[in-house]
Order: C-alpha cells, then structure tokens, then sequence
C-alpha cells in the first residue's frame, strides 16, 4: 500500500491525557499535580476577580477593581473600622500602596470613610457602601451561590479544599521568602 492508502487510525481516546497545566516544563518535575494546582488557581483567581467587578458593577458601583472590591468587602466585614495593615495582613497582601490607592478610591466613591485610631487611620464602611455589600450580596446569592449548589457539592469538603489552599499558600510565601533571599 503506498502512503496515500494507508488507513487513518483514530487517535486512542482512553490514553491518558496527562496533567492539565499551563507549563508542561513545570509540571515534567517531581510533583506534577502541584502544577495542575497552580493552573486551576489561575483560572479560578481570573474567574474570579471578572465576577467580582461584573458584580459590584451590576450592585450600582462601577469603575471597581478586584482590589477595590475586595477591601471594600473587608473594610465592612463585622462593622468595625479596619487600619492599612489589618487589611494587608487579611488580604496578605504585601504591597501596601495598592491598597493605599484602593482605600482613596473607595473613599472618593463614598463607599467608606477614613478617620483615625491614634497615629494610625482607619477605614469604615459607609451606609452607601453597606448598601453596595449587601446588593452585592444579593446577587451573589442569586447569580453564583444557586447555581454552585444545584452541583450538589459537598460543603465540607469545598471547606476543606480552602483551608488546604490556606496551608498551601503559606508554603508559597516561606519560597518567596527564600528566593528574596538568595
């Protein structure tokens, strides 16, 4: 049979396909599921921060980052004003400025207000930005928390996946620590 003859084989569709990651030169290393990990985190940190701003912009407050919205909701949670660094160390976040900017931002949309708690300032919800959370949540619950549970997982174990990506995440910042060190 010349070449042009030869039969076409369908490609093996049981064959495992390996793992799903976004640098296979990453993951060809001593823990390849690490990878997979780091790639649904990407997909699922991108996911979110879309739905967060689609969000709060459906809520009434347009014109929010990610950022923004994620100080928003902190400078609200429990109803109690909140310093710079309790929002970074909640956030772990460790570049201060960006939330510097965030809090301006938040202030000139008269979502929160700023004062002082000795030498430091402070963040406070506001009630514009009361409203603006509990819109937010409103939605959410319609929009995001419905649907997740018509999937019928199991809430225990989303609990347990987010405490382990907590743990997880304390490893990444002991490297970090490392690789500014060397």
């Amino acid at each position: 049979m010349s070449e042009k003859s030869t039969p076409k084989t369908k490609p093996d569709t049981g064959a495992a396909i390996g793992p799903v990651v976004s640098a296979a030169h990453l993951a060809s290393g001593a823990m390849p599921a690490l990878s997979e990990i780091e790639f649904a985190v990407t997909m699922m940190v991108n996911a979110y921060h879309r739905w967060m701003v689609r969000c709060m912009a459906a809520s009434g407050s347009e014109g929010l980052g990610p950022l923004d919205v994620l100080v928003l909701h902190t400078v609200n949670h429990r109803g109690r004003a909140k310093t710079l660094s309790d929002i970074c160390l909640v956030l772990n976040i460790e570049d201060t400025h960006t939330v510097t900017y965030a809090l301006k931002k938040l202030v000139k949309a008269g979502l929160i207000s700023s004062g002082r708690r000795g030498k430091e300032k402070t963040a406070e919800i506001t009630s514009k930005g009361e409203k603006a959370c509990l819109e937010y949540r409103r939605l959410r619950e319609a929009l995001l928390v419905e649907p997740m549970k018509a999937l019928g997982l199991d809430e225990s174990e989303l609990s347990r996946l987010a405490a382990t990506m907590r743990l997880v995440s304390g490893n990444y910042d002991q490297a970090a620590r490392a690789a500014a060190a060397m």
